[in-house]
């Protein structure tokens, strides 16, 4: 058989076939989210896998690239004049220059958009940065800008698509020897072994690991840094009487998402107790909570909830909680007000809680009920919380040991 017959190798048919087919499915998937309307079932997880295998396109084109050059691919077949050749050059260079354009400007959408400004986590476990230094972009214009770049690079995929097959076809049903075979073998005939056997899959594979690894590593120092709890503070009139057991307390809160029900827990926080059941009017509890120790059910959820929509821990690293007018209502039943301070705002909500009490130590048990408009969390992208629920419930366990 003539060089014309020799396929590509293994890696490259893989990686070929691979591309294609993610590229086809996003440009659909696009086009299908691009229909749906806000909070549509499901909606927030298509989002979330659009950047996905965005991000996967991307890596998989760097070790494309690597492998192409390590590996050049067999002659084009001799029958086919320059004119043809030429087209065919140009258009396996759009291709390449494509499948680094649409990822790096949805990447950029994501990271500019005020609509949907939402983390990235690759197929919900590994964080993803925005671009860096593109805050300041953060704007309508610029974002529609991006955006309808990114939209427009569809279409052009489509016509490099259609080029790229037609030429294909052209070559495969007229009287010029095929070329199907050198990518597709076995299927349109039989096509010979490359000449040299393919070489550099670490090379390759190892690059778009390390981009992977160092991006995704530098996360934490692109995007916020956890806050970090402080001591409560107190004054001459506040005389704390309780030593709290931090590992057998917690404070969780739970809501719903996309129709699904979420839990968080924070892991950072630090009370300080002034209460006698004999006088509960006269009793008071402060609480500091490191917002950046929150951990929820999902990945996803734990990174939204440090960025600057939702508890901006970069500028607000810790929230704070008063109990106040607490009253008897029943046999070790209580009532109460926990005002919470959170970026600047405070917010009064109803606070009761049960008293078990053994000797000295005593376990406390209560829940409040809060309102995400109120204190400005997820107001961006989810004002009418069409994706996450308007009210997040509070649940707080404290077991405390009495010091006086």
């Amino acid at each position: 058989m003539s060089a014309s017959s020799e396929r590509y190798t293994s890696v490259a048919i893989t990686l070929h076939w691979l591309i294609a087919i993610a590229i086809v499915g996003m440009i659909l998937g696009g086009w299908y989210m691009s229909d749906l309307p806000d909070g549509a079932p499901g909606q927030y997880f298509l989002y979330q896998m659009h950047k996905s295998i965005g991000i996967t396109i991307l890596l998989l084109t760097v070790a494309r690239i690597i492998w192409r050059l390590m590996n050049p691919p067999p002659p084009l077949p001799d029958d086919m004049n320059g004119l043809e050749k030429t087209g065919s050059h140009l258009v396996h260079l759009g291709f390449y220059g494509l499948m680094i354009a649409m990822p790096l400007t949805g990447w950029l959408y994501s990271s500019v958009s005020v609509d949907l400004d939402v983390p990235t986590v690759l197929y919900g476990a590994i964080s993803w940065p925005d671009v860096p230094f593109v805050a300041g972009l953060k704007t309508e214009a610029a974002s529609g800008a991006v955006e309808f770049i990114h939209s427009k690079l569809a279409w052009v995929a489509i016509g490099l698509l259609a080029l790229h097959v037609a030429g294909a076809l052209k070559h495969e049903f007229s009287a010029e020897e095929g070329v199907l075979k050198r990518m597709i073998p076995g299927l349109f005939g039989k096509a010979d072994k490359p000449q040299a056997p393919g070489r550099g899959a670490v090379t390759a594979f190892g690059s778009a690991l390390a981009v992977l690894v160092i991006v995704a590593g530098a996360a934490p120092l692109l995007g916020v840094m956890t806050g970090s709890g402080q001591a409560v503070s107190t004054d001459a009139a506040f005389e704390p009487n309780w030593t709290v057991d931090y590992d057998a307390s917690s404070i969780t809160f739970s809501g719903t998402h996309d129709g699904n029900g979420f839990t968080g827990t924070f892991g950072n926080w630090d009370a300080a107790i002034q209460f006698d059941p004999d006088a509960p009017a006269d009793g008071e509890v402060r609480v500091t909570i490191a917002t950046g120790s929150a951990e929820a059910s999902q990945k996803l959820y734990t990174d939204s909830l440090k960025s600057p929509e939702w508890f901006n821990i970069a500028a607000f690293p810790n929230a704070s909680v008063e109990i106040l007018n607490i009253a008897a209502t029943g046999d070790d039943a209580y009532t109460s007000t926990a005002r919470l301070s959170l970026k600047g705002l405070t917010v009064d909500a109803d606070f009761a809680f049960s008293l078990a009490l053994d000797g000295n130590t005593a376990r406390m048990t209560g829940q409040a009920l809060y309102q995400r408009t109120a204190l400005d969390l997820g107001q961006a992208s989810d004002p009418n919380a069409d994706w996450v629920s308007e009210d997040v419930t509070v649940d707080v366990v404290v077991v405390a040991s009495r010091t006086d």
